[in-house]
Formats: structure tokens, C-alpha cells, sequence
């Protein structure tokens, strides 16, 4: 296995309300010297929720997404909030996005966005056997919700608005898990 290098300094910067960037000088095992810089992000990661509204029925969000200034489809998802447990978060933005809370909640796995630079981590929670339950959150305007068959995944990332990789990545992580418990 490979040995970790050494941090032979830090500093962090202040980039903007979520991000810090922190500047690391590093030495390796070889001997050799490198300054990296890494996004440090706020909070305690992230929720990606994969709801079902039955055997084969995942609940998608319609969303504006400012990045690519378009609608986005794609699965419940937000920040965890001080205090507050993976599958408390995942609770939270159902009821936030889609209106809906779970009796059944699974954490699956979590998955990172550019563990190069970056060390922010989303976990991927399935939700199952869902019923009407609805918190007001924070988004602008009501998000539509599209239910889209699990079972057709290739027309759902085919699509131009549906390109989010932990979305897409989450689809198949559930879909791979509810495959094994048939």
C-alpha cells in the first residue's frame, strides 16, 4: 500500500460563503515536494436520497440548477445540518423536496464528487415505503416531481436533463441493491 506524504504545512484561505481552500505543502515517500490545494467544505457532507415510490418507481426532482442555468432531473438531495444523522438528513429532504417521509431508510454507500481536490462526501440513502409527510425547505419555487421506472434507467441518463453523476451514479448503486434482494 502506498504511504501517505507528509504535510509539512497548511493554511487556509477563505474563497466565498462554501468554500475554503486550503493550500497543503506535502513531501512524498520518494522525496518529493508539492504544494496542493484543496476545497475544504463547510458543514458535514451531503444526502443524495433515492425514493421509491414502489417495486420499480423512483421519485425525481425537477430542479433549476444555476451551474449549468438549466432544469436538472434528478433525486432528492442536500447538505446535513449541525447535529443531525445521515438518515435524519435524508428524512428531511424528502419531506422538504417531494413532500413525502420514509418508514424505510437504508444508507448504501457515499461517494465523492473530485476526491483530488475536494473533500466533500454525499451519501447515498434509499427510501422505501414512502407516505405523504411534507416540510417546508428551502428551494424558490416547489419542485416538480417526475416518477420515472428504475427499470429504465438508459432513457432517464440519455437525456439532456439528466446529467448530475451522483444522481446518475445513485440510480444504479439502488438499482444494483434492490436487484440482489430479488
Amino acid at each position: 500500500m502506498a504511504k501517505l506524504p507528509k504535510i509539512h504545512s497548511s493554511c487556509v484561505q477563505d474563497a466565498g460563503k462554501l468554500f475554503k481552500v486550503e493550500i497543503l505543502d506535502l513531501e512524498f515517500s520518494n522525496g518529493t515536494k508539492c504544494t496542493y490545494e484543496r476545497l475544504l467544505t463547510s458543514g458535514l457532507g451531503a444526502v443524495i436520497v433515492v425514493a421509491m415510490h414502489d417495486d420499480d418507481t423512483v421519485l425525481l426532482v425537477n430542479e433549476y440548477a444555476v451551474g449549468l442555468h438549466h432544469h436538472e432531473l434528478g433525486l432528492v438531495k442536500g447538505r446535513l445540518e449541525a447535529d443531525e444523522t445521515v438518515l435524519e438528513g435524508a428524512q428531511r429532504e424528502l419531506r422538504e423536496e417531494i413532500g413525502y417521509g420514509a418508514r424505510n431508510l437504508v444508507e448504501l454507500t457515499a461517494l465523492s464528487l473530485a476526491p483530488g481536490y475536494m473533500t466533500h462526501v454525499t451519501h447515498v440513502v434509499l427510501a422505501r415505503d414512502l407516505y405523504p409527510s411534507k416540510l417546508e425547505g428551502d428551494e424558490p419555487e416547489d419542485l416538480e416531481v417526475i416518477p420515472w421506472p428504475l427499470s429504465d434507467l438508459h432513457t432517464l441518463v440519455q437525456r439532456p436533463d439528466c446529467t448530475e453523476g451522483r444522481s446518475i451514479a445513485a440510480l444504479y448503486i439502488a438499482r444494483d441493491y434492490l436487484l440482489k434482494e430479488t
